[in-house]
């Protein structure tokens, strides 16, 4: 059963998106995903660009032509990351997701970029994409599958948007062994802090994805590199623990304590954080 619809996710990001810019780690690149010190990174404006890298890789080896690429972003935030990737290949962008605010953010920053004739941003559900849409040669979505109310739904989208041929791409958390009570009641504080409905496993994102037509080409698992016990999150672990009897998931603090359940899961083993790359056949 669905807990959170496109309205909730909606408001959700419509109340915290000023805070994750203004004061997330990520703020300063428009970064709302997590950095990946993969290796040879050395920066955190590179972390927060690894998986990014991965795409404009990925895409590099996409195009054969003199024509641009159609890259889609499902679920694209204040547009950092279809910017990212237009500056660096000659690509057409379209950015899809739920939040009006976003849109905002997002085409002030594209306007700023010079990007405004080759990206935009849309308000949309990426399990409903609109039928003036053109195909994609490739789609990802980045910290964004998770808050689908569908898993099935999502792929069926994308199987209707990627061409035959082209990629799609998914990072995203999936679970792991959360099999016993402590494991099972920290990945739902984590789904209710960050609006979650679809922490799924690797093998059912595989299968999934299988289903509605797309092979599976690869999974990084990128777990191992990601920075788990900075200062920051010390200090939120003790105000939640401080405040552990109070429902602070369904408070303006709700990102607080899932990213703080979300922390305990990844460094316990029972949720990974995996790159998953498939071809639509």
């Amino acid at each position: 059963m669905t807990e959170f619809d496109a309205a909730d996710v909606r408001r959700y990001y419509d109340r915290n998106t000023r805070d994750f810019v203004t004061h997330g780690q990520g703020g300063g690149v428009g970064a709302i995903h997590r950095p990946v010190w993969g290796p040879g990174t050395k920066s955190a404006a590179a972390a927060f660009r690894y998986v990014e890298d991965r795409i404009v890789a990925l895409a590099r080896d996409l195009q054969t032509g003199s024509d641009p690429l159609h890259v889609v972003d499902l679920g694209c935030g204040v547009g950092a990351s279809l910017c990212y990737l237009a500056e660096r290949l000659p690509l057409r962008g379209t950015g899809f997701t739920l939040s009006p605010v976003q849109v905002r953010h997002a085409d002030q920053r594209i306007r700023e970029a010079g990007l405004g004739d080759r990206v935009v941003c849309r308000e949309g559900d990426f399990c409903q994409l609109p039928d003036d849409l053109a195909p994609a040669d490739l789609a990802y979505a980045i910290e964004s599958f998770v808050h689908g109310p569908d898993p099935a739904r999502f792929f069926e989208s994308c199987a209707g948007l990627v061409r035959a041929g082209g990629l799609l791409v998914v990072c995203d958390d999936v679970l792991r062994a959360g099999d016993t009570p402590a494991a099972q009641r920290t990945v739902r504080r984590f789904q209710r802090g960050w609006h979650l409905n679809t922490v799924i496993t690797a093998d059912a994102l595989r299968r999934l994805a299988s289903d509605a037509g797309f092979e599976h080409l690869s999974t990084e698992e990128l777990t191992p590199h990601l920075h788990l016990g900075r200062p920051r999150d010390h200090l939120i672990a003790w105000f939640v623990a401080l405040c552990g009897w109070l429902p602070l998931e369904h408070t303006r603090f709700g990102h607080l304590v899932g990213g703080n359940a979300l922390r305990t899961c990844l460094s316990r083993g029972w949720i990974g954080y995996d790159l998953a790359v498939f071809r639509r056949r």
